[in-house]
Formats: structure tokens, C-alpha cells, sequence
């Protein structure tokens, strides 16, 4: 089970999935993945004239809610390691005319972004793909990215707790998910990765079990009902 943790299995995975992935995360979410990349953001105050760095950017699907927070009067950097997924937020980077982002193609754990670069750090649905040991070095890193004082919010997918929901939700995970992988990518397995990222995760009470250090202030967060779960904090010093 390890193997899937692996820098370049995930990087593999995610430059196959990336023609489908923006849809199938919509139409498996039943739109509410928008709903909650726009919640995450909403998390921490952004406040103009700052940088953010959005960490696991994808296709920078985060950017239209953080620049329309901050009216797009700030720095944004963004960063993934999929080639697939880079080329695609390069091109939604026209989109922003009016915002100052730079994209970059490195491993998170890798980067060239100096240390206290960052006023506020944002990440959507990159958790689930990191083990323990990943976890820790990416606490780690956002030590090092944050200002002192910086903040971060960070959300990924879950399983709900509710035992009306959780047998329904888990159904659709292992058997629905593959189908519509399928059908747009013509492989089941691809998406169902997904599902077993997520099942493995659980939920990110272990994410804030791991960034509960003493400069960090962190809270642990759940959205509509369990389904999507993350952690706010701030860095003390």
C-alpha cells in the first residue's frame, strides 16, 4: 500500500486524470467540491497586498475564490508537481489578467519557495495522497513558507461518520467513481485510486493531530456532515 504514497505514482496518476478531472471532481462531488474549495478559502482572512501560496494548485482551481477575496491585489504562487496538471493551470492563468501569479512545476516537499515567503498558505484535495511521514514534512514546509503570524487552510475529501451516510457514500466511492471513470478516461482504476486515497485518509483529524505543534494554532474542520474534512491555523512565531 505504500506505493501509492510514491512522489511519481501520484504524479502518474494525476497527468492521466487531468483531461477529466476538473468534470468527474464536479459531477462525483455533485458540485459541492466548489462549494468546498470556496469554504476553505473563506477559512482565513486574506487581506490585500499580501502573497498566498497555494500548495497541490492542480489546475489552480482555488484561484477564482482566493483572487476574488482579495480582489486580485496581491502575489499568488502556485505550486504542483503533475505536468499534466501545471500545463492546464498555465492556461487558466490567462484567465486572471489582472493578478500576479507565478506557477510552479515542483514537489511540494522540493521547492524553490524562500522561507517566510507566505502570508497565507491554501490547499485543496492534495491531503489524502500523503502518509504520515509526508504529512509531517508538509507541517515542515508550511513552518518554513509562513510568516510569522501567517496562515493556513488546507481541505480534502472525507468519510462521513453518520451511519445513514457513510454505507451510500462509500457504495459511490468503490463502484460509481470507477464507472464514470470509465467512461471519460475508458480505465476504471484510475478514479477508483480516489476512493482508496480517500478511504486510507478517513479524515483529517489525523492531518491536525500531526500540525498540532507549539507555533502552530490549529483547528480541526469538517463540512456537510463529514463529507469533506481540513484544518485552519495560524503560526505563532
Amino acid at each position: 500500500m505504500n506505493e501509492i504514497y510514491e512522489p511519481k505514482f501520484v504524479e502518474k496518476l494525476f497527468d492521466k486524470m487531468s483531461n477529466s478531472y476538473a468534470k468527474v471532481n464536479y459531477i462525483t462531488s455533485f458540485g459541492f467540491s466548489e462549494r468546498w474549495r470556496r469554504q476553505c478559502v473563506e477559512e482565513i482572512n486574506i487581506e490585500k497586498g499580501k502573497t498566498v501560496v497555494d500548495l497541490m494548485t492542480g489546475m489552480g482551481e482555488c484561484w477564482k475564490h482566493i483572487l476574488k477575496k482579495s480582489d486580485q491585489n496581491f502575489t499568488l504562487i502556485s505550486l504542483d508537481f503533475s505536468t499534466e496538471m501545471i500545463h492546464r493551470a498555465e492556461k487558466n492563468k490567462l484567465k486572471f489578467k489582472n493578478a500576479t501569479i507565478e506557477v510552479l512545476k515542483e514537489n511540494v516537499f522540493d521547492n524553490s519557495i524562500k522561507n517566510q515567503t507566505a502570508d497565507y498558505i491554501i490547499s485543496g484535495f492534495g491531503l489524502k495522497t500523503f502518509n504520515n511521514k509526508q504529512l509531517s514534512d508538509l507541517a515542515n514546509e508550511i513552518d518554513r513558507i509562513l510568516k510569522p503570524n501567517g496562515k493556513f487552510s488546507l481541505i480534502d475529501v472525507s468519510v462521513p461518520k453518520s451511519k445513514f451516510i457513510r454505507p451510500f457514500y462509500m457504495l459511490y466511492l468503490k463502484n460509481i467513481i470507477p464507472i464514470l471513470g470509465k467512461m471519460f478516461l475508458g480505465s476504471p482504476e484510475t478514479y477508483k485510486m480516489l476512493g482508496i486515497y480517500t478511504q486510507q485518509f478517513v479524515n483529517a483529524k489525523n492531518v491536525h493531530r500531526i500540525f498540532e505543534r507549539p507555533n502552530f494554532e490549529v483547528e480541526y474542520i469538517t463540512y456537510f456532515y463529514g463529507c469533506a474534512s481540513g484544518i485552519k491555523g495560524r503560526k505563532i512565531k
